[in-house]
C-alpha cells in the first residue's frame, strides 16, 4: 500500500497540487493534524476536495475540537477510532500532549494513554498509528529538549508504523522497538512523504 503522508498544513494548501504531482500514484492520504491554523473549521473542506483518494485524518493541537464534525462528514476521521484497509489496521489520535501555549486541542498524557490502550485492545496484524503528536524521544527534538508524548512512547513496539507531525523542526524518521516513526514535515512548506507498506516499510521524502 502506498500512502501520501502530510502534516502541519496550518491552513496553507498552496503546495498540495505540486505535492500530488511529485507523489504520482498513491492509494490513500494520511493527514497528521494541524489542518487549519486555529480555524475556521470549514477551511478543511477545501483540502479534502483536492484528493480523489481516501483521506484518513486526525486533528492537531492548532485545530479546534469542533473540526471533528467536518472530519466525520468529509473524510475518514481516525481520532480515537479504528479503520481497516488493505490488510492494515489504522488507529488515530488527534490533538497533542500538553504544550506551553495552551492551544485548542490538548490532551493529558493520562488520557492519551487510555485512548491508545483501548484502541489497541484486541487488535492483531499490522497496525498504523496516525497521531499529531510524536512519541517522546523520536521525531520530537527541539532546542529545549524532546517534546513528544510519553504515553505514546510507551506503546512503541505495538505499531508497525507511526505517522505524526507537530514538531516542525523534526522532519525525518527513526525506528524504535520495531516501530517506524515518520514525521513527513510541514505541508505548508511543500514537504511530504510517500510511505510504501509491503513486506518492508520504505519512506521517500518529497519537496514541492
Amino acid at each position: 500500500m502506498k500512502l501520501l503522508a502530510l502534516a502541519d498544513l496550518h491552513g496553507d494548501y498552496s503546495h498540495i497540487e505540486a505535492i500530488r504531482e511529485k507523489a504520482g500514484f498513491f492509494d490513500a492520504v494520511l493527514i497528521a493534524g494541524d489542518i487549519t491554523n486555529f480555524g475556521p473549521d470549514e477551511h478543511a473542506i477545501e483540502l479534502f476536495r483536492m484528493f480523489r483518494e481516501p483521506v484518513l485524518v486526525v486533528p492537531g493541537n492548532c485545530d479546534n475540537p469542533s473540526i471533528l464534525k467536518i472530519l466525520d462528514e468529509r473524510a475518514i476521521n481516525l481520532h480515537n477510532s479504528v479503520h481497516a484497509c488493505e490488510g492494515l489496521t489504522f488507529i488515530g489520535l488527534g490533538g497533542s500532549n500538553p504544550t506551553p501555549f495552551n492551544t485548542p486541542f490538548e490532551l493529558s498524557e493520562k488520557k492519551i494513554g487510555e485512548y491508545i490502550g483501548l484502541l489497541l485492545s484486541g487488535l492483531e496484524g499490522r497496525i498504523v498509528l496516525l497521531s499529531h503528536a510524536p512519541p517522546r524521544n523520536t521525531t520530537d527534538r527541539l532546542p529545549r529538549g524532546n517534546a513528544g508524548s510519553e504515553a505514546i512512547a510507551r506503546y512503541l513496539g505495538r505499531f508497525d508504523l507511526v505517522v505524526c507531525g507537530h514538531i516542525h523542526e523534526a522532519r525525518g524518521y527513526v525506528k524504535v522497538n520495531g516501530t517506524l516513526v515518520v514525521n513527513p514535515g510541514m505541508a505548508s512548506k511543500g514537504q511530504a512523504a510517500i510511505i510504501t507498506v509491503q513486506n518492508k516499510i520504505t519512506v521517500e521524502f518529497i519537496e514541492a
